[in-house]
Formats: C-alpha cells, sequence, structure tokens
C-alpha cells in the first residue's frame, strides 16, 4: 500500500487489491479524521455522554430509541459476503491507526478508548441521514395542527417552502467544449467542521475513482468519477419516512394498531453520562416502528429492509458507464436521492435512487393514528428508472415538472433551478472552468416575491421611502459588499421578527414538548423564516402583510446597521463536530450568497444572518479528461487543527471557487517522503 498527498494534503490510496485498498481507506481515514470519526462512531453507539457529558444526553436518548445501532448491526448481518468483506477491511485498518491514548487525552475523556466494531460503519451512514428525512418537518406540521389548526399547514409545508437544497447539473457533450458530458454540483448541509466530506482517491488494479467520501464509511458515496464514469447526486425530498401517533395500554406493553391491541418490544437501557448519574431510557417498538419521541413512532426505510444501501458500495467503484452506475444503485436505501449520471462514451442519465413507500400526496402531510387503516404498512418501492438527457438536466430539490417523479411534498422553491437553467442556456459551450460562475452566483431568486410588499408601502416616512426606492432599485444579487442586499437583509430580518412574534402566530410559542433535539425544527423563528411569503399574504390568520411591511421599512430604515453591506452580517459559522473541542480556528469571514441563491449560504432572517448550512462541497466531473475535473470542500482535508491542511481549502471555497484534480501519481507526493 502507498499513500502519496496533493498540494492540499488529500490522500492518493493504491493498494495491490480492493480489500487491501479498503483497509487502507480505513487506516488513512483514520489519520486524518480521527477523532470526528470517532463521535460519529460514539453518536451511533448512543454513547456519546459517556464521553462529553450531559450535552450528550438528548442525542444518546434519541440514538437508543431510534435503535440506530441496532438497525446498523441488523443491516451489517444481512450483507452479502463480498461486501461484508470490504466493510470488515475498512474497519480493520481504522482499528490499526488508533492512537487511544493520545485521543483519550486530545478528548480530555476518562473511557478507555475501544476498537471499533465491524458494523460500525453502518451505524456512521445512519448517524449522517437519522435527521436528514422528512420526519422533523412533519413533527412542525402536527405543531402547527395542534396550535394554529390543520388549515394553518399549508402556510407552512406547501409545495415550495423557502428553505436551501443542493444543486446539480448535466451538460450532454453537444453543450461542452470538449465534445464530451459533463456534470456538476455542489451539496447543502449543515457546514461541520472539520468537514462532512473527505476527498479521496482509491485505485487498484480493478479500479481508480476520486470523489468525496463520508469519513467513516467505505468507497465513495454520493459524488464520484471512475476515469470512464461518474455521478453526483441532491436530495429527492421524499417521503419515505413515516411517523405515527401511538396509544400505549396502561401497562406500556401494548400499542393499538389498526388491527387492534399488539404487543410491543420494550426494554430499558442505560445510559452513561460523564460527570453525572445514569440515565434510563426506555426502548419501545410497535409494530409500525421505534418511538423515537414519546407518543410518537418511526417507520425508517432501513429498519425495513434491514439494509443501509452498502451493496452499492462495490458496484459503484467498478462502474465505467452511466448504466453501470444506474444498476449499481438499484440496491440504494436511504436517503431517497436524484442522481445525475454520466460516461465517456456521451451518455447522460437522470434518475431517482432509493427506498421509497407509496403514499397519495395528501398522506404525506401529517403523522398517521396508528390505530387508523392508514398506519397499515404501504408498499415500498426501489427507484432507479433513468431517462436519457440530451440537452441539459437540473436537479435543486424542486418539485418535478413532469410530475412523474413527485414523491414527497415540501420541496424546495425553484428559485435556484430556474438560474442554473438561466445561466445555462444563457452560455456554452462550456468547459470545467466555465462552471465557476454558476456556483457562485448571487442573484437572490426570492427577492422579487418579497419586494412586491415594498412596491406596495406608501404612506412612509422620507427615511422609509428613500429604502424603498433602494431596494426597488437593487439588481437583487447578494454580493457580500453590497450594501443594498445588506438594505434588504435588514428589511427582511425586521419582516421575520415581526411577523414570529405577530399575536396571530402566538400559539405557535407554545412549548412543543419534543426535547431539545428537534428544537432547530421546531423553532418558530427559523419556520417563520422559510414561509416569508407565504405568511405577508396569509389574511385568514390575521395578518397584514402591508403593515409588516411598511413598519419594518421604518424600522430597518431607522436602524445603523441598514447601511452595512451584506457581509458585515452575513458570515461564516460553522458548527463543531464536537462543541467544546479545540478544533481548528475558523475566522468569521464574510460570505456573499444566501438561502436562495445558487451560491447558497443559507441563513434564518430574524434569527441570525450568519451562515452555517450551506456548500459543503463543489465538484466538476469532466467525462472527457478526469484531470481536468474540480473539486473543493469548506475547509481541509484534516481534521488536526495542528495540520496545515485542516483549513487551506477555506479561501478557495469562500470565494465559490474549485482546484483542478491532479491524478497524475508523479504530480503527487509519497507519504513519508
Amino acid at each position: 500500500m502507498t499513500v502519496f498527498r496533493d498540494a492540499f494534503g488529500v490522500p492518493h490510496v493504491r493498494a495491490a487489491d480492493a480489500l487491501t485498498l479498503a483497509r487502507e481507506q480505513g487506516l488513512v481515514t483514520a489519520r486524518d479524521r480521527g477523532w470526528q470519526i470517532e463521535v460519529d462512531r460514539w453518536r451511533a453507539e448512543g454513547r456519546l455522554a459517556e464521553r462529553i457529558g450531559a450535552d450528550g444526553l438528548e442525542w444518546d436518548r434519541f440514538a437508543r430509541r431510534a435503535r440506530l445501532a441496532d438497525t446498523a448491526q441488523r443491516a451489517y448481518g444481512a450483507l452479502a459476503d463480498e461486501d461484508r468483506a470490504f466493510v470488515d477491511a475498512y474497519v480493520e485498518g481504522v482499528n490499526a491507526n488508533r492512537d487511544p491514548a493520545a485521543l483519550d487525552a486530545q478528548l480530555r475523556s476518562a473511557v478507555p478508548h475501544e476498537p471499533w466494531p465491524t458494523w460500525v460503519p453502518l451505524g456512521v451512514m445512519l448517524v449522517n441521514h437519522a435527521l436528514f428525512s422528512m420526519f422533523p418537518r412533519l413533527l412542525w406540521n402536527e405543531h402547527v395542527r395542534v396550535t394554529l389548526g390543520e388549515d394553518a399547514i399549508d402556510l407552512f409545508d406547501s409545495a415550495e417552502p423557502e428553505s436551501s437544497g443542493s444543486n446539480a447539473w448535466a451538460l450532454h457533450g453537444s453543450r461542452t467544449a470538449s465534445g464530451k458530458p459533463l456534470l456538476a454540483g455542489d451539496p447543502h448541509r449543515m457546514i461541520e467542521l472539520p468537514g462532512v466530506y473527505q476527498q479521496v482517491r482509491l485505485a487498484c488494479p480493478e479500479f481508480d475513482v476520486l470523489g468525496l467520501a463520508f469519513p467513516g464509511v467505505p468507497g465513495v458515496q454520493h459524488f464520484g468519477h471512475t476515469g470512464t464514469a461518474a455521478w453526483g447526486i441532491t436530495n429527492a425530498i421524499a417521503h419515505h419516512v413515516e411517523v405515527f401517533r401511538e396509544r400505549l395500554s396502561d401497562d406500556g406493553r401494548s400499542a393499538l394498531g389498526p388491527d387492534g391491541w399488539a404487543p410491543v418490544s420494550r426494554h430499558v437501557e442505560t445510559i452513561r453520562v460523564r460527570g453525572g448519574a445514569d440515565v434510563e431510557v426506555d426502548v419501545v417498538e410497535t409494530d409500525r416502528g421505534p418511538m423515537v419521541l414519546d407518543g410518537l413512532s418511526i417507520r425508517f426505510p432501513v429498519r425495513v429492509a434491514s439494509d443501509v444501501g452498502f451493496s452499492c458500495l462495490l458496484p459503484l467503484l467498478r462502474a465505467r458507464t452511466a448504466g453501470d452506475v444506474v444498476e449499481a444503485l438499484r440496491g440504494w436505501v436511504d436517503p431517497v436521492n436524484r442522481v445525475l449520471t454520466a460516461d465517456a462514451d456521451g451518455t447522460v442519465l437522470s434518475l431517482d435512487a432509493g427506498l421509497v413507500v407509496t403514499r397519495a400526496a395528501a398522506d404525506r402531510r401529517l403523522p398517521h393514528d396508528a390505530w387508523s387503516e392508514a398506519a397499515r404498512p404501504a408498499p415500498w418501492h426501489v427507484l432507479a428508472e433513468p431517462t436519457r438527457v440530451a440537452d441539459i438536466a437540473v436537479d435543486a430539490n424542486e418539485r418535478p415538472a413532469d410530475g412523474q417523479r413527485d414523491l414527497g411534498r415540501a420541496y424546495v422553491a425553484p428559485h435556484r433551478a430556474r438560474r442554473i437553467r438561466q445561466l445555462l442556456d444563457g452560455g456554452g459551450p462550456f468547459a470545467p472552468a466555465d462552471l465557476a460562475a454558476i456556483h457562485g452566483d448571487t442573484l437572490q431568486g426570492s427577492a422579487d416575491e418579497l419586494l412586491r410588499w415594498v412596491r406596495r408601502a406608501d404612506g412612509l416616512s422620507p427615511a422609509a421611502a428613500a429604502l424603498r426606492d433602494r431596494l426597488l432599485a437593487w439588481d437583487r444579487h447578494m454580493g457580500a459588499e453590497s450594501t443594498d442586499a445588506g438594505a434588504f437583509a435588514a428589511w427582511r430580518t425586521e419582516v421575520a421578527e415581526l411577523l414570529t412574534a405577530h399575536p396571530a402566530l402566538a400559539p405557535l410559542h407554545a412549548p412543543h414538548g419534543r426535547g431539545v433535539l428537534v428544537d432547530p425544527w421546531l423553532g418558530v423563528g427559523p419556520r417563520v423564516a422559510d414561509s416569508l411569503s407565504r405568511l405577508l399574504g396569509a389574511t385568514a390568520l390575521g395578518l397584514d402583510g402591508d403593515a409588516v411591511a411598511r413598519e419594518a421599512l421604518e424600522r430597518a430604515a431607522a436602524a445603523p446597521e441598514t447601511g452595512e453591506p451584506w457581509g458585515h452580517r452575513h458570515r461564516l459559522h460553522p458548527v463543531p463536530t464536537l462543541l467544546g473541542f479545540p478544533g481548528p480556528v475558523v475566522e468569521p469571514v464574510p460570505l456573499s450568497g444566501d438561502t436562495d441563491c445558487v451560491r447558497c449560504t443559507a441563513s434564518v432572517p430574524g434569527v441570525s444572518d450568519v451562515s452555517w448550512r450551506g456548500s459543503v462541497a463543489r465538484w466538476v466531473w469532466d467525462l472527457g479528461d478526469r484531470d481536468r475535473s474540480r473539486w473543493g470542500v469548506p475547509f481541509g482535508a484534516s481534521g488536526d487543527p495542528a495540520s496545515p491542511h485542516a483549513t487551506d481549502q477555506l479561501t478557495t471555497w469562500a470565494a465559490a471557487r474549485t482546484v483542478q484534480v491532479v491524478t497524475d501519481w508523479t504530480l503527487l507526493r509519497e507519504e513519508g517522503s
């Protein structure tokens, strides 16, 4: 085995066979991201509090009740022999490069290090997606139903909420400078430090693949280039996780289902809390699924199928054509993804991949009563039927135009998708470097929907009238240096604060009683921020949009920060993988872009204008020559704060740029040389 590094410290791993390569991927990941993947291991086990104290208790309670470890163990046990050997080799590598004393000292932990069990990579995959589904959205909808009434749900859960998602686009060779396809995009998730994706290259005589991997998971899962085939994904926003209102018997040993009372599986687990008393948690599972919250159970596809999708990992690495990618993804489970794939022969395909429950649109809106007919298991469908792309394809979490791929409900507003199409239609032929202009585009897609309320404002003071005129003349671009963008953000913040505090929405502020873990999804401020334009028009609730817009103009005109550039208030605020850990120091750099820009640096108006969610990687795959491909992540290849590669990509990322991929072994530095 040999590990090479490029100028950014990205590992290029070369081995004699696939199993040795998996072992060395585990070894180099433990070396580069050791404490990060250890934290995810603890999360999968529900043992975070044992290491860090009471701050980990809420997650541990959820992980135990959701049966994350048990599900991962079941899925591991169901793996085919070859897939299990691949995972085992990766875990062997992780365990081969542990320095328990250093790790324990670094985390100030009193609990001795333990080698990884073989099922942990499947648990890490679950941890990355446990709260990535529509489950939190259904909890919010239920809260709205209880507090404001069912008619109010659509104000927050329409077909097009204003929130960030991901971007991906494909260009047929007829639209490129090389005559071969280009794929590009950027996933939008929580901006974690270290980053959620790891740049890596895996090479052996059987395959040579580069891409973006989840640290702690073998192979290359979501974004990869095998030399002759490539792929990338966005979230399909599918309704693939279902929530049920449960009714337990007085003794807690039975649950009411559509056929009457049925026994539940029930046991007690003990969560050890560093520096505190042990906590016992009831772990209950009904015929619907684990009761992750009091009174609510969840049916997860991975638990139904005892499958985390790891049967796809080796076939993806072995893919030589777009068709091979499609076949590999027939085993994908969770989350449901939209996939764009292309190959060197010029084929470009678009498809959905994953396991999705078949429900009518009306049945995707709220939790179901466990005792109703709706609680009976609905059919599950495996998705992987491609359509051919002859020009361009764009996926940005928007509602599918043809209706045939309508798998969910809370699709993202179409602003980013429309803007990407506009930029592609207006240019070309494209080379990889040309796509930086799309990655970095700052047009605020939702601005006009909000500014129509500004246009209607009358009876204003001179200062507010001047602000109104300034906003209407603004070019709608969220550049960090733009004072007009800053003025728009100041007015928008006032709108969000006024709506959040409006008496008509007061019932929403009632305690949701679901625990602090889901506070980010059940907080009133963030949900209002996602729905500003709809709430301004919610006359049925007694909201007067004109009055709110007018008062917001007056308040913003009087605020000194209204004259500041957008970048003064819109800065990077990454979320550390482990709170309190002395990780890399990241300056709060000013950012261009915003939630509804292609250059997604999401903020929450009325709560904070800092950005903690957005693009967690950028990628451009060239099917004519892989060495012309480009990539980048927010921080760097290493999770070690002392490494020169901990944050050496930050400047490039903040400018929405990428760097060229290097695959020539002679241009790479052999590790240790």
